[in-house]
């Protein structure tokens, strides 16, 4: 199915969102279901930003932000303490904010630097139920791309991980992570 752009009397904030999930390219079929799902519910006038915590509303969009060292084929992922999995780091979009937006700030607060994006627009799409400590709930996850290097040591904020790996792209933790990662690493690899 072919998704276009579409102008409805949205605010402006709800208009870009609903254009950058037209615009990604369906990897799979499961992500070509997670995109026609995910334009649906913003078609139906649903809210989509959390307003309070940890699920309210029950379904809401996030963004995740990987950080990629391109050069040694790895990526950064956080030992999540909520979700207790191996994760991207990325967090609540806010109320009609852009979703770069969104990636740039968290990336500030979670591992204190300033985001550098590999590619503008996210990568890929994840309509996903949560597991741990605040299991129960939807999560709409925007899969963003931060260029980054391993060489670099981050800071992480250690109220939200334990820690912080590096992960070669042949050897990411899935059963311990992101039910979607290893699809995610395969766009990836090819978009390399």
């Amino acid at each position: 199915m072919h998704y276009t752009q579409m102008q409805l009397p949205w605010r402006s904030s709800i208009q870009r969102i609903y254009n950058i999930i037209a615009n990604i390219n369906p990897y799979d079929e499961l992500e070509e279901e997670h995109k026609r799902e995910t334009l649906e519910w913003i078609e139906s006038g649903a809210p989509l930003f959390r307003i309070k915590k940890p699920d309210v509303p029950s379904k809401h969009l996030v963004c995740y932000f990987v950080l990629l060292d391109e050069e040694a084929s790895q990526i950064l992922l956080v030992d999540h303490k909520k979700a207790q999995l191996w994760l991207p780091s990325g967090g609540h979009v806010e109320i009609d904010e852009d979703p770069r937006e969104t990636v740039k700030r968290e990336c500030l607060e979670e591992l204190d630097i300033e985001g550098q994006f590999w590619r503008e627009a996210p990568l890929f799409l994840t309509v996903t139920q949560t597991v741990g400590l605040t299991a129960g709930h939807t999560d709409v996850s925007l899969w963003y791309i931060l260029k980054g290097d391993n060489r670099c040591q981050y800071r992480f904020d250690p109220r939200e991980f334990n820690n912080i790996k590096w992960f070669s792209l042949d050897n990411i933790p899935v059963n311990a992570s992101d039910p979607h990662i290893s699809r995610f690493v395969s766009k990836l690899q090819q978009s390399m």
